[in-house]
C-alpha cells in the first residue's frame, strides 16, 4: 500500500526501446542521468527524469554496482 502523497506511475513508451527487454533503457537512462549532471550541474530538474526512469526500470542490484563503480572510477560508460 503506497503511503500518502506518493504517486506511483509507470515509465512512458520510448520508441528507442520497443521491445520488452528494457535493459538497455534502463543502463542509457543510468548513464544519461549521469551525464545530465556533469553538464547541467547536480541541481537541473531536467536530470531527474532519467533518474526516474533508471530508477523504475534497474533492479536495485545493478545500481548498487554501476554507483560504487561511479565512485571508483572503473564504470564502463564515458560519462
Amino acid at each position: 500500500m503506497a503511503e500518502e502523497g506518493i504517486v506511483l506511475k509507470t515509465v512512458q513508451f520510448d520508441a528507442r526501446f520497443p521491445n520488452q527487454n528494457q535493459t538497455r533503457n534502463c543502463w542509457q537512462n543510468y548513464v544519461d542521468f549521469h551525464r545530465c549532471h556533469k553538464l547541467k550541474g547536480e541541481d537541473h530538474e531536467a536530470c531527474d527524469y532519467f533518474k526516474r526512469v533508471y530508477k523504475s526500470l534497474c533492479p536495485n542490484s545493478w545500481v548498487e554496482k554501476w554507483d560504487t563503480q561511479m565512485e571508483e572510477g572503473i564504470f564502463a560508460a564515458k560519462i
